[in-house]
């Protein structure tokens, strides 16, 4: 017998029960309204004046953003340096801050799961 075919032919119940007969309103208002939390209390204009005003991680509108770091090459804006004393990678700090080499009991550890710790 093969099972996913008598599973196709059995009538699916669902777990969840609804209370009442389902109502579908009859008419649902779609006119915009300001968000309760809104700090200026009025809608804008359109969506284009919104997205000329709008700021999410930096300008939205195309002629501000050729204007800013966005719109030109990494290498039009020339070599970057660090400065004393700041570092861009761990690798170039000091050898007193780099990584300590894993001792085999700690190999150990990772590899089981840290029962080698109790065993």
């Amino acid at each position: 017998m093969r099972a996913t075919f008598a599973l196709r032919n059995v009538a699916r119940t669902p777990l969840i029960r609804f209370v009442g007969k389902r109502t579908v309103p009859q008419s649902v208002d779609h006119t915009p309204r300001v968000h309760p939390a809104s700090p200026s209390g009025i809608l804008p204009d359109s969506f284009a004046a919104y997205r000329v005003k709008a700021q999410q991680h930096g300008p939205l509108g195309r002629a501000s953003f050729n204007s800013t770091i966005g719109g030109h090459s990494g290498h039009s804006l020339g070599p970057v340096q660090a400065k004393a004393g700041e570092f861009f990678d761990r690798a170039e700090l000091p050898s007193r801050f780099g990584r300590l080499p894993w001792s085999e009991a700690e190999i150990e550890a990772v590899e089981t799961g840290g029962a080698s710790m109790f065993a």
